[in-house]
């Protein structure tokens, strides 16, 4: 977990910030559940960085409750 991510910058319905591997942030929208599927997915929106550097691995970070 992060603790630099800027929610206000969030776009609404953002539940998750992290980086990946090529360093690019993103936001990581409710999950849905596609029809006729047996999967979950969430939709991804570049996000700012936040000038995190560590291992995007350990980078994922939850919404706080409001």
């Amino acid at each position: 977990m992060y603790g630099e991510v800027d929610w206000r910058h969030a776009p609404k319905g953002a539940h998750w910030w992290a980086m990946d591997a090529s360093g690019h942030a993103h936001w990581f929208m409710e999950p849905n559940h596609k029809l006729r599927t047996h999967f979950w997915y969430a939709q991804e929106v570049h996000a700012p960085t936040f000038a995190y550097s560590g291992d995007w691995r350990e980078s994922l970070t939850e919404r706080p409750a409001s």
